[in-house]
Order: C-alpha cells, then structure tokens, then sequence
C-alpha cells in the first residue's frame, strides 16, 4: 500500500487558521481577479476539488465560479447556482433562530435547557442554551459513536436521535471546557420548534431565508428532488478516481448539519447578519463573541493583525463547505465542494483565498519551470521513497509507482519551497542548504512531520 495513502480523520468541521502577517489590501484589478481563479484551479488537479468559489469584499463579486462537475454523470456544469449541502454550516443558522427567539421575548440564552425540554435526564440540570450554542455542555457527541456511520443510513424520529445520547454520562462538568458536539445542535433544533410552534424548517424559512432572498437554500430531507443539485462523490477505495458518496439519512443531522445552499446565497446571508437585516447589534454580538475554544455560538472567532473573522466548515457524505467572513473588510469567501476527499482541500482553499485579499504575498507566487528540475530526484524516508519528475510546468510525487500532480503553494516561514499533493492530502517542504542544493524535504501528513534525504 502507498503509505501516503492513509486515511485521515474526517472531521465535522475545521478551525480556521490565522493567515501570515498582513501586506496592504490589494486593489481590484484583473490581476487580483486573475489570481483569485488561479488559485481556485490550482486546487482542482485530480479532481481533488469540485465546486463553487466565492470571493466578495462589500457588494463587489471578484471571484464568483463554478471548478469541474456537479454531477459527473450527468455531466452538471458546477456553478453559482447550483445547491450543495453545506454540513455544519447549518449550526449558525440554528444560532441565529435561536437569537431572534430571544429577541421575540420567547427565550433567553440563560435559559436552563430543562425549562424548554423537560424530559431530560437530570445530570442536564445545569446546561443553558448558551453551553449548548457555545458546545461547553458537556452532552457527548452523537457522531463520535462506532456504529453511528451504520446507524445513520436509516431514517430516525427525534425520540431515536435523542436516545442516542440522553442518557449517557456527560463528558465534562457543563460550562468547563468547549468540545464540538453535534448533539448540542439536535437539542437548539429542537427546542426552536418548541418554542416557535413551527418545524425547524418553516422557521428557517420564514425568518432568514425568505427575508434575506436566499432562494436556493432550504433543509434538506429524504426524497426531497431539487433542480440544480450537486452529486456528492468520495475517492475511491484504493485510488483511482471518485465514486458516488454512500447515503445518509438527512433526518439524523438535521439542525445540526442538513441545509442545503449555494455561493451565492450564503453571500446573501453573510449581507444580510452582518448588515443587520436579521439580528440586533447586540444579537450579533452575542454570536460572534469569541468564548472557550474560540467559538461563540455557531461561528469560530478569530483575529489577526487587528481584522476579526469568523469561519465554519462542514462535511457530509460526499460534500464539504468553507465559508469565512471579515467583518471590517465586509469581505467573504466562500467554498462548496462536492468531493469531500482530501477534506483539507476545502478549508485550504479558503485560507488561501483569504490570504490573497489580505496581502499575503506567499500564496501561489510564480515558479520557473527551470527551478522544478531543483527538486527531480528520489528522497529515502524511513519506510519509502519518494521520487520526483518535472512534468512540462509541473512537479509529479511518484511512490508505488502511482504518479500524483502536485500544486506549488509558496515558502514557508524559512523561504523553502512548499507543494501541496491534493489527492493525499500531503504537504511537501524541500529544505534547501546554504549553498542552495535540494538535498533533504519534510513530508507534512497526518500531523506528523518525517524527514527524506536525497538518495
């Protein structure tokens, strides 16, 4: 077996990295715009991603595409309008219901969960709506259980879903340390129909949807036909290709992780949050106050040389979403994929994107075709080999004889020259010496960093 192969973790969602230090923003031009889709195509080697990009800094779009197919079957061109499931994306849209409820009087974020749910076990006592918003509950993870990739295929009624981990104990103390659990979502879903007398759904619909002209979004469910729907795909087993994603009943995540949406609509939602069409200001800064973990309640929160963003990913069988937002540039970027294997390549696409608005001069800067030939040759690691070809403008990674396209991502903090294999999810840093010969590389995988030298 190609040991860069290995699976990884396929996780439900991704904190966003805080990108280099900041250069002056650049100014819109074709050469930004050119860049922005160079980088989005850059990504798109083996069909490593599949999807729509979104680049917007106020109410100007400068990169608004679709990269490959949404259904290769069919041969479904991917564009702006064409509906993904957006995964956990979904959890800040069931933060947001829950702020408008509380801006209608009908509930508190304080509110202990047992005054909306009162069927709960009694180790629940503590746990407010804000623990649950802010995953400092303690509540387990229903996603985390072995057979739950099994037991998902099968359509479920709230009772199943909440058996699933109402009774087990909680894993910390409430409100004593932030740990990501699908579960606490289940509960918000839940207690939005409670309280609003609707199903999640209509209240989606009629309070953010509908108001902000989000046409093309809506929960997903089973059996439910949509025009303009994206095929999600997985590699493979083995390599070779993608094959269909495996099904997953949509009645298990629910208010969790089941939106369906396009680019172009979670730019309207991100209009419309942050240009208060939907919440209050205080509301807003309520969900977006960074707490335990650097999450506040749906949206991870960062900053980065005095610009705050906030960022969520999502994944679901055969789909990963991106989408980050910079408030003070009103600037948002997002990425829908409907091949979610490597599950990095989303988020790194993003990050890469932002770092481009923000100045970063590292990102996909020029390579000469010349200075591929530095890195031709074989490098011993301790259990393999990897062997490197220039291939015309282009740098293949050979190992078990299966050849991978590499993209060029820049230099790393040293100045040494890093490629990304997308199809292995891998990072490749070649370490030149001082006299500048290519005689040793890092490979960055899984976590863990291993060192080759040039046999």
């Amino acid at each position: 077996m190609n040991p860069l192969r290995r699976l990884v973790l396929v996780l439900a969602f991704t904190a966003l990295s805080a990108p280099a230090a900041l250069a002056a923003p650049p100014a819109d031009s074709p050469a930004l715009r050119a860049h922005l889709d160079a980088a989005a195509r850059a990504y798109t080697v083996g069909d490593a991603f599949m999807g729509t990009v979104l680049v917007a800094e106020g109410d100007k779009r400068l990169l608004d595409k679709g990269y490959g197919f949404a259904d290769v079957e069919t041969h479904i061109a991917s564009a702006p309008d064409v509906k993904y499931r957006i995964g956990s994306l979904t959890k800040q849209f069931t933060a947001a219901a829950i702020l408008l409820l509380q801006q209608d009087g009908k509930l508190s974020v304080g509110d202990p969960v047992s005054r909306y749910l009162p069927d709960t076990p009694p180790a629940w006592n503590g746990i407010t709506l804000a623990q649950l918003l802010g995953h400092t509950s303690g509540i387990p993870d229903l996603t985390h259980d072995p057979d739950f990739p099994v037991w998902t295929k099968q359509p479920r009624t709230w009772p199943e879903v909440l058996a699933r981990f109402r009774d087990r104990p909680l894993d910390f103390a409430p409100g004593a340390k932030f740990e990501y659990s699908s579960s606490n979502y289940e509960l918000l879903g839940k207690i939005i129909e409670t309280v609003s007398g609707k199903s999640y759904g209509d209240f989606l619909r009629e309070r953010i949807f509908e108001p902000l002209g989000m046409q093309g979004s809506g929960l997903d469910r089973d059996g439910l036909v949509l025009s303009r729907r994206a095929q999600g795909y997985v590699s493979k087993r083995g390599g070779g290709g993608l094959e269909k994603a495996e099904y997953g009943s949509l009645s298990v995540p629910w208010s969790a992780g089941a939106i369906y949406s396009t680019s172009e609509d979670l730019w309207r939602w991100q209009r419309g949050l942050y240009g208060g069409r939907l919440l209050s200001a205080a509301s807003l800064r309520q969900m977006t106050t960074p707490r335990l973990g650097a999450y506040g309640m749906g949206v991870f929160v960062g900053a980065t040389d005095g610009l705050k963003f906030t960022a969520h990913g999502g994944v679901i069988e055969g789909f990963h979403s991106f989408l980050i937002y910079v408030p003070q540039r009103r600037l948002t970027v997002v990425v829908l994929s409907s091949a979610n294997w490597p599950v990095s390549v989303p988020d790194r696409l993003a990050n890469g994107l932002l770092e481009i608005m923000l100045g970063n001069p590292n990102v996909l800067p020029p390579i000469s075709t010349p200075e591929l030939d530095r890195f031709v040759g074989t490098f011993a690691l301790p259990t393999f080999s990897l062997t490197f070809r220039r291939d015309g403008d282009r740098l293949d990674s050979i190992s078990d004889g299966e050849v991978d396209p590499t993209v060029y991502e820049g230099l790393d903090h040293q100045g040494a020259p890093t490629f990304y294999v997308p199809s292995v999810d891998a990072e490749i840093t070649f370490k030149p010496d001082p006299a500048g010969a290519v005689n040793s590389l890092v490979l960055h995988q899984n976590g863990a960093d291993t060192t080759g030298v040039r046999h």
